[in-house]
């Protein structure tokens, strides 16, 4: 049977790595073993050279070999084997100028020819080999032997048994395997253990799913509606799509950047990098509201989530205002009721002109609120805006006015943002009225037009804003509000017609509105107590002025009585 390929990656890392592991012991193995047998091949003819360099210096072989025949007997031969018994040496050949032999192991071989070539020690040169002769391979040496006058006259060849070499070689490959199957066990355990780690970090994955989970995140990352920013335990980039992109500001390639290099500091910056923590954050980046999300990871990194609130919170601008106008009709229906009553009462009583008289009295409060307000505002969202906040102030014993001055009768370019602008400092102004608990609290509301550019201030009785105070107010997560309470002074922003926990938002949506505009946004205290909110919007009239006179200071009360 063939054997199979692991399909999860741990397990083919892990054959992989035991592959390699082999592969390294037995070239190793092959590397080191090489370089042993040359050295012990070069060791034994080394010796051999030794010993036949001894044999040829002495004397008594010379003097034998020019006096004496060669026998099995004779003086040569009875010193070759002296040498070659105290030597270990597999035989100790002397030959003469001829290449007859005059020693050797075998006796029967005294007297012949030699099997190999003298020539080279009978020129007067050493030689060292590995080579075949009549008792086998063996590691030899060969040198010229001299007699007294310095002539040669023969020579003397040595050979070390190569079994003995070999013998060597394989008594050291015992210890070499054993540190080779030593390394050989600790690599396969260090690829077990990282079989398992890897096994562990990828949840079993098969190496085929690697690229197909790859696409599917590249695609869900990219596809949804939703910004997903990711962040390394260093607090640096590490994912960017394209939704986080765009509410940011920032580049998809912006990895392995920091966030504060590429962030501008504030509390958008300080939500993202999480040294703000919470649930469901609110936070405002250029012109935008966004809802963030921060969720650690594993490995000390992060991953944030963020979502865009920006036209949730305009719709339940929209809503808020079609409220208002619904809770204005609910109330004037009631008093419209209480009135027909009183004139029914009056007719029945028979008193036709004080019936009259109320009713031309009523008729001029009509006009003088809801009519009055369409009448100085053409823009049918920020009106209905003025008369839904007239019956919300009502509500909370506020009375709204809208100054005389108000005239916008040229047609808006961003009514949506207008509204926003406004309501949120008509917001936070009940608030503040309602808070400091003053005899007769009211907000006044200013809105008029210079060419292109709209100018609007809401005022109120509030305890204002310290000095100290007035710029930082406009900054994000900003807030004097203590929670539960409705407190005096706050940047809380409405989203989907409902005050979300998060606080500190809503004017600085409203700085950031004017400033997007080219405009500004500011806080100054009201003469006799409270604050006074300017905000300047250039460009935000698309046809010509048509601002009107102020009739002096006279302010009109919308509203009416409930």
């Amino acid at each position: 049977m063939r054997p199979r390929w692991p399909q999860r990656l741990s397990g083919q890392v892990l054959a992989v790595q035991l592959a390699l592991t082999t592969g390294v012991v037995v070239l190793a193995i092959s590397l080191f073993t090489a370089p042993l047998a040359r050295e012990l091949d070069e060791e034994a003819m080394h010796r051999a050279l030794a010993i036949a360099q001894t044999t040829a210096a002495d004397p008594a072989i010379a003097r034998g070999l020019v006096a004496t025949p060669p026998t099995p007997d004779g003086p040569v031969q009875r010193e070759a084997e002296r040498i070659r018994r105290a030597t270990g040496a597999l035989y100790v050949v002397t030959m003469d100028t001829r290449g007859v032999r005059w020693s050797h192991t075998t006796t029967a071989e005294i007297g012949r020819h030699v099997s190999t070539d003298p020539s080279d020690p009978l020129s007067g040169r050493e030689v060292r080999q590995i080579d075949n002769g009549t008792l086998g391979r063996s590691a030899r040496a060969k040198v010229p032997l001299y007699d007294s006058s310095g002539d040669v006259v023969g020579a003397v060849s040595v050979g070390i048994a190569y079994d003995s070499v070999r013998h060597r070689l394989i008594g050291a490959l015992p210890a070499l395997l054993l540190c080779a199957a030593a390394a050989l066990a600790v690599g396969a355990g260090v690829a077990v253990v990282v079989s398992r780690r890897l096994r562990r970090r990828t949840h079993g994955i098969a190496f085929s799913d690697i690229s197909s989970l790859l696409d599917e995140r590249e695609a869900m990352l990219h596809g949804i509606r939703e910004g997903v920013i990711a962040f390394d335990p260093r607090g640096r980039i590490r994912l960017v799509n394209d939704e986080a992109a765009r509410l940011l500001g920032l580049d998809t390639d912006m990895t392995d950047y920091d966030l504060d290099a590429v962030m501008p500091a504030g509390r958008t910056a300080d939500v993202l990098a999480g040294r703000v923590e919470g649930a469901d954050l609110l936070t405002v980046s250029g012109d935008r509201v966004l809802v963030v999300n921060r969720m650690p990871t594993g490995d000390g990194g992060a991953v944030v989530s963020l979502r865009d609130r920006t036209e949730v919170e305009l719709l339940g601008r929209e809503l808020d205002s079609t409220q208002g106008l619904l809770e204005a009709l609910r109330a004037q229906g009631h008093e419209h009721a209480n009135r027909l009553h009183t004139v029914l009462g009056l007719l029945e009583l028979r008193r036709y002109t004080q019936a009259a008289d109320f009713v031309t009295h009523a008729v001029g409060d009509h006009r003088s609120s809801a009519e009055e307000i369409a009448e100085r505002v053409h823009d049918p969202l920020v009106s209905a805006l003025l008369v839904g906040k007239a019956v919300v102030a009502a509500e909370r014993t506020v009375e709204l006015r809208v100054c005389a001055r108000t005239r916008l009768h040229d047609r808006v370019a961003a009514p949506r943002d207008l509204v926003t602008v406004l309501g949120n400092l008509i917001d936070n102004a009940l608030d503040a009225a309602v808070e400091k608990r003053a005899t007769d609290p009211f907000v006044e509301v200013e809105l008029w037009a210079e060419g292109a550019t709209v100018l609007l201030q809401v005022s109120d009785t509030g305890p204002g804003v310290p000095p100290e105070a007035r710029d930082a107010i406009f900054t994000e997560g900003y807030s004097t509000k203590t929670p539960g309470r409705g407190g005096s002074r706050t940047a809380t922003v409405r989203v989907g017609g409902v005050r979300p926990h998060g606080r500190g938002i809503g004017l600085s949506l409203v700085r950031r509105l004017a400033e997007r505009y080219g405009g500004t946004a500011r806080v100054t205290a009201r003469p006799g107590g409270g604050a006074v909110f300017t905000v300047i919007l250039p460009e935000m009239i698309i046809q010509g002025p048509d601002t009107g006179e102020c009739a002096g200071a006279e302010l009109s009360t919308v509203g009416g009585e409930r």
